[in-house]
């Protein structure tokens, strides 16, 4: 009998296993073939131990496949096998150059579901008690890639170091520098900062600061892909820079200076 063909984006969450939704569990235990991203932790594919499994990630300088190849080995899987499902970190319309596949599989008449993931932007700073808005403090948020295709820094970085919104910056690590200079040129050299560096896994680690010395403190800590980034007053909300500020109130109401 022959296998039907289609294509499922599926989103794999920010890298918790756990944080995978349902029905891309569904979705996965039906598939014929994945082809999964870096960022995929590889425990979900214990979800469908009868699929053909091929890595295709993608990072920094770091190219298992070119964008054209998936492109085409999609093609390729689909009719050989059936059921492809194209297994994404976080959510498959989070830059993760969705269209491009989907358009790609429809011009071969290849039916095309997507199943939504967790996106790290939102599931990272929650790992670490951060809300990306709050009464009295942030009434919006920006999520933003660090650099465009072209390498450049996306402009729209400009107009949101000017907003008093959340900023959560992806893919940035390599531009952490010039980033945290457009903040400071609009007056936001005091400005909290998080880096979270492999978010809601095991290995996450992450490091807190301040527009101006944040880029020093990543340094010193090994920060490194992947990352998010997170500017803003929300990030005074973590655990350890609360805490700082209670012994600092405390140690001023005892008449105590602090450390």
């Amino acid at each position: 009998m022959k296998k039907k063909i289609k294509l499922s984006l599926v989103g794999a969450g920010p890298g918790d296993p756990d944080l995978i939704t349902l029905k891309a569990i569904k979705v996965l235990q039906k598939a014929d073939v994945i082809l999964y991203d870096a960022l995929v932790n590889e425990a979900l594919l214990d979800y469908a131990p009868q699929a053909v499994k091929m890595f295709v990630g993608k990072r920094l300088g770091c190219h298992a496949c070119t964008q054209e190849q998936i492109n085409q080995l999609i093609i390729e899987s689909a009719f050989k096998y059936g059921h492809v499902v194209r297994l994404k970190g976080g959510d498959p319309f989070i830059f993760g150059r969705a269209k491009e596949e989907i358009d790609y599989a429809t011009a071969f008449n290849i039916p095309v579901e997507v199943v939504q993931g967790v996106s790290s932007p939102l599931a990272v700073p929650a790992s670490q008690m951060i809300p990306l808005t709050c009464r009295g403090i942030s009434e919006s948020f920006w999520v933003i890639t660090g650099t465009k295709h072209t390498g450049e820094l996306s402009t729209d970085l400009l107009l949101a170091a000017q907003s008093s919104a959340t900023v959560v910056i992806l893919m940035a690590m390599s531009k952490l520098s010039q980033i945290m200079d457009i903040f400071n040129n609009y007056g936001k050299a005091n400005t909290p900062v998080a880096i979270i560096q492999n978010g809601t896994t095991k290995e996450e680690k992450y490091v807190l600061g301040y527009v101006h010395d944040i880029v020093q403190k990543s340094r010193q800590a090994g920060m490194s892909n992947p990352a998010v980034i997170v500017v803003g007053e929300v990030v005074s909300l973590h655990p350890d820079l609360m805490s700082s500020l209670y012994l600092v109130e405390n140690n001023r109401y005892h008449g105590h200076k602090a450390p």
